[in-house]
């Protein structure tokens, strides 16, 4: 029944069959019948079938429901006998958003150090798929904002503050300033992360409280494609003051104080909520919670 509903979550996740199967490292065949098995087993139809996948339906969303919760307990249960056995070890996937990467290594090299046989796999994601990440099992936790956009039923803790700062290019109109306002910011030719990044968005409603409507000629997804972007002395952008630091050497760029006002937004560690928590996501949380009082000091 697990191995079954392991492949219906993927299958799900997936939405093809075909992708479904190489996840599970199955046959498509295989897949399919499992999936078949499943429904047999359960007595109802969880598929819409034809020539591809056509969604599950109203029945197939409940044992979705009820597949992961019970997947979740089984993984659970097997890391806790695992770390009975042999200590802690295994993998953790950890969905961090973009504004967020230079600050992760000061908690995973932390976590690492104490718990060496644990795998750490770090990966770029938005705040909507983080979240998305860790309801549909591909992500064990997620590095993203607590205070800005509904996050719904998950464990939490609060890693640092985030502040703003404009980056520029020595000689550029602001770059002699001490501190500029958003109005003042939004003047300038700026180059942002794109519209599905929550920092985006959190950009825009600061920038349309000091009235203005900013539409940047660059976009990106990619902090270091905004700073390339930056050194060429054309754009400017807003970052992370910790995102900012990384690249204050040299004198090659500035980074100024955004006030008026000067605003923050908290950023934090979130995992599905599990009672007992994993082993693995227990040791995180409390390396998490050692990491946010050193990061308020």
């Amino acid at each position: 029944m697990i191995d079954k509903l392991e492949m219906f979550i993927a299958l799900a996740n997936e939405r093809h069959f075909g992708r479904a199967a190489e996840v599970c490292g199955v046959t498509q065949p295989t897949l399919s019948s499992a999936i078949r098995q499943l429904e047999d087993q359960l007595g109802v139809q969880l598929v819409f079938r034809g020539s591809r996948f056509q969604g599950l339906t109203p029945e197939g969303q409940r044992v979705l429901d009820w597949g992961r919760r019970i997947v979740g307990d089984m993984r659970a249960l097997k890391d806790e006998m695992r770390t009975v056995r042999a200590g802690l070890s295994g993998n953790l996937r950890i969905g961090v958003i973009p504004t967020a990467l230079p600050m992760v290594a000061g908690l995973t090299g932390a976590f690492t150090a104490k718990h060496p046989n644990v795998r750490v796999s770090i990966l770029s994601r938005t705040s909507v798929e983080i979240l998305g990440g860790i309801e549909s099992l591909d992500l064990d936790a997620g590095i993203t904002y607590l205070d800005n956009e509904p996050l719904g039923r998950v464990a939490q803790v609060p890693l640092y503050a985030e502040f703003y700062r404009l980056l520029c290019a020595p000689g550029t109109a602001l770059a002699d300033r001490d501190q500029v306002t958003w109005a003042e910011v939004a003047e300038q030719p700026l180059c942002l992360l794109t519209g599905d990044m929550q920092n985006r968005r959190i950009m825009n409603q600061h920038l349309a409280e000091a009235g203005a409507n900013v539409v940047p000629q660059i976009e990106s997804n990619s902090s270091i494609a905004l700073i390339s972007h930056v050194l060429t002395g054309r754009w400017a952008s807003i970052v992370p003051r910790q995102l900012a630091q990384m690249f204050m050497t040299g004198g090659q760029l500035r980074a100024i104080p955004i006030v008026a006002p000067e605003v923050e937004h908290l950023v934090g560690l979130i995992t599905a909520r599990r009672d007992p928590m994993t082993p693995v996501l227990a040791a995180l949380i409390a390396e998490a919670e050692r990491f946010a009082k050193v990061a308020t000091l």
